[in-house]
């Protein structure tokens, strides 16, 4: 299995349990068994990958698009997965953001000052540090867009 294998493995297998096993068997049409063996890191398993028709069902049940953000981050994008308000105005405006990105920012750094007071990032610790990277991202994108309307 190359590098990059194991990485979608590993987010298939994020996917699987965000939907929930049972589910994901009756939205896809696989046992479990078979969607096991997706996410499987053992080495008779290692060219199998989920279908992307596979994919595209469990994500549409999903919080996250997790193999689809993993295939983007592969190739050197990223994606903006927000569903705090889909389809509604943003509130606030440019000085709004910057005060909330000062905010999260504050926050980040000092989850990360907890996280290595004792010299090891453990994975709870990883948890919230990348929790609170995503809402530094979302507060970004929130920035990005009231940027482009003040100049369009």
């Amino acid at each position: 299995m190359a590098g990059f294998g194991s990485y979608l493995k590993k987010h298939t297998e994020a996917l699987v349990k965000d939907v929930g096993i049972e589910p994901a068997c009756g939205l896809t049409g696989k046992s479990k068994a078979t969607l096991g063996r997706y996410y499987s890191d053992n080495p008779e398993h290692a060219d199998r990958f989920m279908p992307i028709d596979a994919v595209a069902a469990l994500e549409r049940a999903a919080s996250y698009p997790h193999v689809t953000s993993a295939l983007a981050e592969l190739q050197g994008n990223s994606l903006s997965h927000d569903d705090r308000r889909p389809n509604a105005e943003r509130p606030g405006g440019v000085n709004s953001d910057v005060i909330a990105l000062s905010q999260r920012f504050a926050m980040l750094m000092s989850e990360y000052q907890q996280s290595i007071e004792d010299g090891v990032i453990t994975v709870n610790e990883a948890k919230r540090l990348l929790k609170e990277t995503t809402m530094l991202q979302q507060v970004l994108i929130d920035m990005k867009l009231h940027l482009e309307d003040e100049s369009g």
